[in-house]
């Protein structure tokens, strides 16, 4: 599909020491109107079979291969028939007065490019075919998600938002001393801090924010996407226990626990408000000892993946 030759491992995954590497700063291994970006989809897909698309979108000052990696969809593309594309933002600029420029998503540079992958995905697999589209996105990523799903490209297509790390609808305040540690390792200076969850949502969609423990100061009990849809009170479903860790971390900057650090196992906390009006899906994962950085681990992230199949979709195939 769009020139891909389908592997499994899927191509430029890295192990290992090699996620460490030059091999994790790829962009792609295809390209649409010029650009690159990765497209993993299921290797022995049969002709209009029904798929769950995810537009995996990195954070600022990442990249394509990273984010496939820290969000590793890719792993299980064949257990849960899942497209996956995961693009690089174009451009950098500032996340602050003073600040380095970082590669970061702008919407002048960047929408139509999320707008083509989207289209090409819909050729190459069918519009018909797509269970359910997501966005899920880290990070600045995550804001963009919040920016773009009730766009007028996007209201009509996307069933489900997942922010990792990206802002919760009824914001998780986040802790005075987030953001990367200083070069010399200090953290940076405390003041206010704030994922913005863009403006009052004005289309329907499923939402699950996830985020690690470390980053927040606490978890609010109540969702007022969840009272959109007259969800009962949340349910803590079981914890997600890893014993293996994430591919990737921040490895400049490992040494702050709320930034994150080394990537290891881990404890997640699921939280679930059920009987949601449409079926929608509203939920929150906490990984606990966690920061903004450390990537997935394996079973997290199959569990969140169970969640977004499950979900209810269709705006694609009906042709919004």
């Amino acid at each position: 599909k769009a020139g891909v030759v389908c592997t499994t491992p899927p191509a430029m995954h890295c192990s290992g020491a090699d996620c460490q590497g030059a091999l994790i700063g790829e962009t792609g291994n295809t390209t649409v109107a010029g650009r690159k970006f990765f497209l993993d989809y299921p290797c022995d897909l049969k002709p209009d079979e029904k798929v769950v698309f995810i537009l995996n979108i990195h954070g600022a000052g990442s990249i394509g291969n990273w984010q496939r990696h820290y969000f590793p969809a890719m792993d299980y593309k064949e257990k849960y028939r899942l497209v996956i594309a995961t693009p690089t933002a174009a451009t950098t600029a500032t996340m602050g007065p003073g600040g380095p420029g970082v590669r970061m998503w702008q919407a002048a540079a960047d929408d139509a490019h999320l707008q083509a992958i989207t289209e090409l995905v819909f050729e190459q697999f069918g519009r018909r075919a797509i269970k359910s589209f997501w966005l899920a996105g880290h990070s600045q990523g995550g804001m963009t998600s919040h920016r773009i799903v009730c766009s007028d490209y996007f209201k009509g297509k996307v069933d489900g938002l997942l922010s990792l790390s990206g802002g919760r609808i009824g914001q998780a305040q986040i802790v005075p001393g987030f953001g990367p540690p200083q070069a010399d390792g200090t953290p940076p200076a405390a003041g206010p801090r704030s994922f913005g969850e863009g403006p009052p949502q004005a289309c329907d969609f499923s939402h699950i924010y996830e985020t690690g423990e470390r980053e927040i100061v606490a978890l609010p009990e109540t969702s007022p996407w969840a009272a959109k849809y007259a969800c009962a009170p949340r349910v803590r479903r079981p914890d997600v226990v890893d014993e293996k860790p994430g591919w990737v971390y921040d490895t400049a900057r490992s040494t702050y626990p709320v930034w994150g650090l080394r990537a290891r196992p881990g404890t997640a906390q699921v939280f679930v408000y059920p009987k949601c009006k449409d079926d929608r899906l509203v939920a929150d994962v906490v990984r606990l000892d966690k920061g903004h950085t450390e990537g997935l681990e394996p079973r997290v992230t199959e569990d969140l993946i169970r969640m977004i199949v499950a979900a209810p979709g269709g705006k694609a195939a009906r042709g919004g």
